[in-house]
């Protein structure tokens, strides 16, 4: 579904139009993905209402939508509970002018993770790696988050100089509230606004549950993965409109960061679409704050310069 009337994927097309990207060194998408299926399964890719992703995505397929956009660096991110993936993807990174930092995975429940880590930043690639993540989403305890072998992995990824993402649904965020206040040396992402239910139309107690996360310093807010939340084939500005505010005052501009996730959002829509939405959905913003949203926090956060 396209944006609202004013806002339209064309608009998208000037690299100048992306918010960040005419002033500084460019714009970043902060969450991407790639996946080759011929060398890796991606298992949670499965039914008909998935087949526009199943297939595979190299990284010189995004390369086109993100100059289009503006975008001069990018995340990547993982997909899959399997350190293989993690080593293609800082080797990807090494040999890219485009990938400026990596969100890898290890077993957070292993007695190894700091060896794990230590062992992947020695990796071709490895300088590249900024971050860890795990499906949470999938874990059937919500507070899988605060098993005390989980909270021992997150230590030793706060003690590696790592950010931990956090890619939870809201039933999750009690566990993730309680979690970043038990280790304030760690830097947290919240992924895809942990994904608040936009297709039902409901913003609580998501919204009072980010709010409590946001009011920690520690943890910032990536503008992604909303339209897969939403209605597929009808969501528009106005249903996103009321999570993305929420998102923008409890974090402020200065620790949220767009997002493509691509492919993933070619459920719903197009890269340009959910650009020209985004940019939509922050023209309130003043132009400092939306260079921030658009490429200053995530520049800061991954160190992408």
């Amino acid at each position: 579904m396209a944006p609202d009337a004013g806002a339209g994927p064309g608009d998208a097309a000037d690299p100048t139009a992306v918010p960040g990207a005419a002033a500084g060194p460019g714009g970043v998408d902060a969450h991407h993905h790639v996946w080759d299926l011929s060398v890796r399964p991606e298992p949670w890719i499965e039914g008909p209402e998935m087949a526009p992703i199943d297939k595979t995505f190299h990284l010189f397929d995004l390369a086109p939508h993100a100059k289009a956009a503006g975008v001069a660096r990018t995340v990547l991110v993982q997909t899959v509970p399997d350190v293989d993936e993690t080593r293609d993807f800082l080797a990807l990174a090494d040999g890219s002018d485009l990938v400026g930092a990596v969100t890898g995975w290890v077993d957070l429940t292993a007695d190894s993770v700091a060896d794990d880590l230590a062992e992947l930043a020695a990796a071709p690639g490895g300088q590249y790696l900024r971050a860890i993540r795990h499906g949470v989403q999938g874990e059937e305890d919500p507070a899988w988050l605060c098993r005390p072998d989980v909270r021992r992995g997150l230590a030793a990824v706060a003690d590696a100089g790592l950010r931990y993402e956090l890619l939870t649904i809201p039933v999750q965020l009690p566990a993730a509230v309680d979690t970043v206040e038990a280790l304030p040396e760690a830097a947290f992402v919240l992924d895809h606004c942990s994904k608040p239910e936009i297709a039902k139309g409901e913003t609580e107690p998501w919204a009072g549950l980010v709010r409590r996360l946001a009011a920690y310093p520690n943890v910032t807010c990536k503008l992604s993965g909303l339209v897969t939340e939403a209605d597929w084939a009808s969501w528009d500005v106005a249903a996103l409109r009321p999570y993305v505010d929420v998102v923008l005052e409890a974090f402020g501009p200065d620790r949220v960061m767009f997002g493509s996730d691509w492919p993933v959002c070619l459920l719903a829509s197009s890269y340009a679409d959910w650009v020209a939405a985004a940019r939509e959905l922050t023209a309130h913003l003043d132009p400092a704050e939306r260079a921030d949203v658009f490429g200053g926090t995530a520049r800061r956060v991954y160190a992408l310069d």
